[in-house]
């Protein structure tokens, strides 16, 4: 990834409420949610998460598809991918200490997920 891709990406993540977003689409998998679940799940109001949706989607890190009457959001996993590899690979040269700190911490100390309501 091109830094000028990685710039906008990272910039994206660097909300409280859009990286809520990620986590929680990342827990919703390739079936994701719609708009209203998300709402229903973060408590943001519908316009606050179209701009966060908005911003998500022109860093790559989010993808759209129309599903009947309703647009389904999920993680997009390239560009998410993209831009953790950009990190580790080209600004950290895989440091093998930064490599080791991101290890999957163990379940009791990973942070508090939003949970799914459908």
């Amino acid at each position: 990834m091109e830094q000028s891709k990685a710039l906008p990406a990272l910039s994206a993540l660097a909300n409280e409420a859009r990286l809520d977003l990620i986590k929680l689409l990342i827990g919703a998998g390739q079936a994701g949610l719609c708009a209203g679940a998300i709402s229903k799940n973060l408590g943001i109001s519908a316009s606050r998460l179209s701009f966060h949706l908005s911003t998500l989607e022109q860093a790559n890190l989010i993808q759209s598809r129309k599903s009947a009457r309703n647009v389904i959001y999920s993680v997009n996993p390239a560009g998410l991918g993209g831009t953790i590899s950009y990190l580790l690979n080209d600004c950290c040269q895989e440091n093998p200490e930064v490599v080791a700190c991101c290890r999957a911490p163990s379940s009791q100390d990973r942070p508090n997920l939003p949970v799914l309501e459908s």
